[in-house]
């Protein structure tokens, strides 16, 4: 996969509000209810990401999950990186919905 350029990225970064631009990476802190449903977050963030073949840094702390994306092998931030950015947000959001 192909580094995106700088406009590709800002464009990109549009979709995806809530993660932020740190150099080559994207990051974006999750916060949930307790540790468990922070664990369970990673959980299906992990079955994600092996599925892809794209792993994110990830930093757990109680409630709170941050992760990093970027596609180490293009040496920058590729469309795989907002993919999965993307994919995270909806797997948070399903998470944060009441169980009927």
């Amino acid at each position: 996969m192909q580094k995106l350029s700088r406009a590709d990225i800002a464009s990109s970064l549009q979709s995806v509000p809530l993660w932020s631009r740190q150099g080559a990476m994207i990051s974006r802190t999750f916060q949930f209810a307790d540790f468990v449903a922070s664990i369970k977050f990673v959980n299906a963030i992990s079955k994600r990401a092996e599925k892809a073949c794209h792993h994110p840094d990830i930093d757990i702390r109680w409630n709170k999950v941050t992760l990093r994306l970027s596609t180490h092998d293009a040496g920058g931030l590729t469309g795989k990186d907002f993919l999965l950015a993307r994919e995270c947000d909806g797997i948070a959001a399903a998470a944060a919905k009441p169980k009927s």
